[in-house]
């Protein structure tokens, strides 16, 4: 996911939820603290997700690097004398 991507859906999440916290509290200081709340859960699920990605990458791409080269075994050939 784009961080461009990331972020509009944060805000969007975020007004949403301050928008329901409004209304069903009727307080806007409670409202903003949940979106707050939101934006801070919703970040650090963004920084997990691009951890685990980088993590991952790493691993795999160790895992192809030996599958592939024991893929294709050595061809010996005999030398002429």
């Amino acid at each position: 996911m784009y961080f461009p991507q990331f972020l509009v859906g944060m805000f969007a999440t975020s007004f949403i939820t301050a928008i329901w916290a409004e209304l069903e509290t009727g307080s806007v200081w409670k409202a903003l603290g949940w979106a707050v709340l939101a934006m801070i859960i919703l970040q650090v699920g963004y920084v997990g997700l691009v951890v685990r990605l980088i993590y991952r990458g790493g691993s795999q791409a160790t895992e192809v690097d030996l599958v592939s080269a024991n893929a294709t075994p050595p061809v010996h050939r005999a030398r002429p004398r």
